[in-house]
């Protein structure tokens, strides 16, 4: 018998990283080394996503409720790796409803139900944030003590200290702001180059920081981050609650 084909979920495939990490998927997936899903929140999947990285199964999940995982199970099986991309990543909407981004970006139904398959065989590979920080100081180090100042990075502290006493086997990304172009299917909520382009094409007048320093990442280097760690765990090289800062901000 051949050996096992891999499988690899993308949990919120349908935002703004998930949709890029599934074109880098499919790409690097030439070979047809491993089969591929992801989660969305949609009524209907965006075709136009499907079309650009099939073949790919789509999977309508509730991430509070966890509604729609027992259907990955029966038709996808355990996934081998799984990242998880989803989030209420929007700060002034999490500090507007903060039971909505504690309920959201806390991945209790995911981490229960990878648990459920009693052999913690998948990696999670979760996002994370350079707002766990509260920054007071410089060149932020995975072992720093976390300190969040708005209600976004306190889930996301959550949604860590959630994983790392829940789930053994998992790599958690700290990343910092995410630019890049728009996605095959069009995201809604505002991506900061395209706003810059549009504020100033426009003639407008407009404030930016200026007590703030950070250090955003491109978001197809941050796909590449990504793809390494998958393609390691599928040679055989499989991290084990490993916390990585993929770019930090200073005050």
């Amino acid at each position: 018998m051949g050996e096992e084909r891999k499988r690899v979920l993308v949990v919120g495939g349908t935002g703004y990283l998930g949709q890029h990490l599934l074109e880098g998927l499919a790409r690097a997936n030439g070979g047809s080394r491993y089969d591929l899903a992801f989660t969305h929140h949609r009524p209907i999947p965006p075709q136009e996503l499907i079309d650009a990285v099939s073949p790919v199964l789509p999977f309508r999940v509730d991430l509070i409720t966890g509604d729609g995982f027992d259907a990955i199970s029966a038709k996808f099986g355990q996934p081998h790796i799984v990242v998880n991309c989803a989030a209420l990543s929007v700060p002034r909407a999490c500090e507007t409803d903060p039971v909505a981004a504690m309920a959201t970006n806390l991945p209790s139904s995911l981490v229960n139900w990878l648990s459920s398959f009693n052999n913690n065989g998948t990696l999670l590979i979760h996002l994370s944030t350079d707002q766990v920080y509260d920054g007071t100081k410089s060149f932020y180090k995975e072992e720093d003590a976390t300190n969040p100042v708005n209600m976004y990075g306190a889930s996301k502290v959550a949604a860590e200290q959630f994983i790392m006493a829940k789930y053994p086997n998992y790599a958690i990304l700290r990343s910092s702001i995410i630019y890049g172009p728009q996605t095959i299917s069009p995201v809604a909520k505002s991506l900061p180059v395209q706003w810059i382009d549009r504020v100033l094409s426009a003639g407008q007048e407009v404030e930016f920081f200026h007590d703030e320093f950070r250090c955003p990442v491109y978001v197809k280097d941050m796909v590449n981050v990504i793809l390494t760690l998958i393609k390691k765990c599928i040679s055989g090289i499989c991290l084990d609650q490993e916390i990585l800062s993929i770019c930090v901000y200073l005050y």
